[in-house]
């Protein structure tokens, strides 16, 4: 059995969007570690090394680089969402409607259009994060940006998905929520009183993780803390960052080494279950 096999739903933002979208296409967490580890490079290069500078006044890399290695046959090459072996939500933000906006599979008889967009621009419109990338303007041309504005964990999407589309009473569900890392960061004593200068290095990290740790505890008060796991590691500040990734044995390492720790519980709760076959819903 594949580590999805477990799982009946996958959600997953920004990064965590191409991850799940991986996942449901069958390839295995090694092989996404190893596009990540392998295309880095090439998404978020530094030429001239100007890209900090640039960064201040407009977008710090091209589409292009993403969108090629999105688009290569080792990763999602022309399949489309509907291709997924597991069911699938993932979050976006349409920046001209000014609304929230989750590419789903057609696991729903309501979910009728989803299904024929190609995984590459889904993952394309999860990650265009602000300052980094230009929107996504792929899907009916709308100005998709990074899913992580609004959904940054995505916990509650998935609750709200199981219990809404799905049908499952909460006391059923139970969640394996994925972190990119915790960075441990101080906030000086300065932002007590500061105003938007002083705020301009920490508002944007701030709110998100307060917003990601606003709804793990909007998780657990729902569904119980034995019904709930959190694998976010604690990591020094700037240890990673959006364009800067560990390599491939650090990554493995560190993976192996969060796995020693919370996979006794992993398995208890989440191995023993065998999720039914999804059969997607297709619509002429």
């Amino acid at each position: 059995m594949h580590v999805v096999d477990h799982f009946d739903l996958i959600v997953g933002t920004s990064t965590g969007g191409i991850i799940a979208l991986g996942l449901g296409m069958g390839m295995s967490p090694k092989d996404i570690v190893s596009f990540y580890s392998n295309q880095g490079p090439k998404i978020f290069r530094n030429p001239c090394g100007n890209r900090q500078l640039l960064h201040w006044f407009r977008r710090k890399y091209p589409q292009t680089g993403l969108q090629d290695a999105l688009q290569d046959s080792k990763m999602f090459g022309n399949k489309n969402l509907g291709d997924s072996k597991k069911r699938l939500v993932i979050p976006s933000y349409n920046l001209g409607e000014d609304d929230v906006y989750l590419f789903k599979t057609p696991h729903h008889e309501h979910l009728r259009r989803d299904w024929k967009v190609p995984a590459w621009q889904v993952a394309l419109a999860t990650s265009a994060a602000p300052t980094y990338f230009p929107t996504s303007r792929h899907v009916d041309h709308l100005r998709h940006i990074d899913g992580g504005v609004w959904a940054n964990n995505p916990s509650m999407v998935g609750i709200a998905e199981a219990v809404s589309m799905l049908n499952v009473p909460l006391q059923n569900i139970y969640l394996l929520s994925l972190g990119t890392s915790d960075a441990v960061v101080h906030h000086p004593s300065t932002l007590d009183t500061a105003g938007k200068f002083g705020w301009a290095n920490y508002a944007v990290n701030l709110i998100m993780r307060a917003q990601s740790r606003g709804v793990h505890k909007q998780a657990l008060h729902l569904l119980g803390i034995d019904k709930v796991i959190r694998l976010d590691p604690k990591v020094p500040d700037n240890l990673f960052a959006l364009d800067r990734a560990a390599s491939q044995i650090d990554l493995m390492a560190k993976a192996a080494h969060e796995s020693r720790i919370l996979m006794p519980q992993i398995a208890e709760k989440f191995l023993t279950h065998k999720a039914p076959l999804y059969e997607p819903i297709y619509h002429s």
